[in-house]
């Protein structure tokens, strides 16, 4: 096996990489990692240093993976600058390190990509083998892979490295006919609650319109992206991802696009961007002008599941946290990050601390169980 190591997605050609990622899951096509750095959003400058790595036998690629160099934990979603500030208290640099991950996007994937017919396991040592020896010899203080699949997950911490859980909410189809089916699913109460909050935004006299592919315009592009800026802007930041990112990933990926567009008056007000593959809505980025009573709700969720329902999709993937969703019908769920430190005094620490956290995870996620809004059997 041969391990290439690459500054950039582009320095491998879309239809190699795309072979073992596939079309359907769209965070990790090439189009998408390829529109991240070449717009700007993510290099040197932004903190993240693309490092991908590609694994050949015999000439053959048979893996591949994200990569990046990272000075800071910013745009990852699992958060461990606690372990930063360990690391500082006792005189270490924990940055640089090294992450496997989907920049700014905390969606459940695959993150090794492996040919299919490929000795999982073999494959697996050697890239980890790989990148603990390159962390050893540059100095970095880790790696990390984000928000992989859960049998990946389960075959990292096979390998040795430390699981971290977290909690996301998400809304799953029970071959519900249409919203109304699946709002006869509620308790009276909550379903009263939902049905008044879609109705006080028709009466505001606002509008909805789905646009996928080729039908999003330029003109949609600025509107959306002034209302994405203006969502950081509130917290005193600016977004992560610009405007030619979006515009990249609208003449390269538009089947996996939809935009969802509140108009007032024929005036937009408000805006949601999502993605979609065959079976999975994402929810990703969000904004508006003014405050509109509801208008969050119905734009990035309502309008969303409508989509689900219309086009028989059996997940929506609503983004990181949020328990506002809950009492909306989204489940949480447990999601997994792998870890592996190259300090064995930080690692059995930091080990010891995740037993702990996992514990208080999943005590999270089962009282969050208890106040979904669905009607108890019995």
């Amino acid at each position: 096996m041969r391990v290439q190591q690459l500054s950039s997605i582009t320095d491998i050609a879309a239809s190699e990489w795309n072979h073992l990622a596939g079309t359907d899951y769209p965070f990790l096509r090439h189009e998408f990692l390829s529109a991240l750095e070449q717009s700007g959003s993510v290099s040197p400058k932004t903190g993240w240093h693309p490092q991908h790595l590609l694994l050949y036998a015999d000439q053959e690629l048979i893996a591949a993976c994200p990569l990046y160099l990272k000075m800071h934990s910013r745009g990852e979603f699992v958060f461990d600058q606690q372990w930063a500030m360990a690391y500082r208290h006792h005189g270490l640099e924990y940055y640089p390190k090294l992450l496997t991950a989907v920049p700014f996007t905390p969606c459940i994937g695959q993150r090794i990509l492996i040919k299919a017919g490929a000795d999982n396991h073999s494959v697996l040592a050697e890239l980890i083998s790989h990148l603990q020896q390159q962390c050893v010899e540059q100095h970095y203080s880790s790696w990390h892979c984000l928000f992989s699949t859960p049998q990946q997950n389960q075959a990292l911490q096979n390998q040795g490295l430390l699981l971290r859980s977290g909690v996301q909410f998400q809304w799953f189809n029970q071959q519900y006919r249409d919203f109304q089916d699946f709002c006869s699913h509620f308790t009276a109460r909550k379903r009263k609650t939902l049905l008044r909050e879609r109705r006080l935004v028709v009466e505001q006299g606002i509008e909805f319109e789905h646009l996928s592919g080729t039908a999003i315009q330029e003109q949609h592009w600025q509107v959306f992206y002034k209302f994405y800026q203006s969502t950081y802007a509130k917290h005193g930041m600016d977004g992560y991802l610009n405007l030619a990112f979006f515009r990249q990933i609208a003449a390269t990926l538009p089947e996996n696009i939809l935009l969802i567009v509140a108009s007032k008056q024929r005036t937009p007000v408000g805006a949601a961007l999502c993605f979609v593959d065959h079976q999975t809505l994402y929810g990703r980025y969000w904004g508006c002008d003014a405050e509109y009573p509801f208008l969050h709700f119905e734009t990035c969720y309502y309008q969303g599941l409508d989509y689900c329902l219309t086009h028989g999709l059996q997940r929506f993937d609503s983004g990181a946290q949020g328990e506002h969703k809950i009492a909306r019908g989204f489940q949480p769920i447990t999601t997994y990050s792998a870890h592996w430190l190259q300090d064995q005094r930080f690692a059995v620490a930091i080990q010891r601390f995740l037993i702990e956290e996992q514990q208080a995870v999943e005590a999270y996620r089962e009282d969050c169980a208890t106040l979904l809004p669905f009607k108890t059997s019995g």
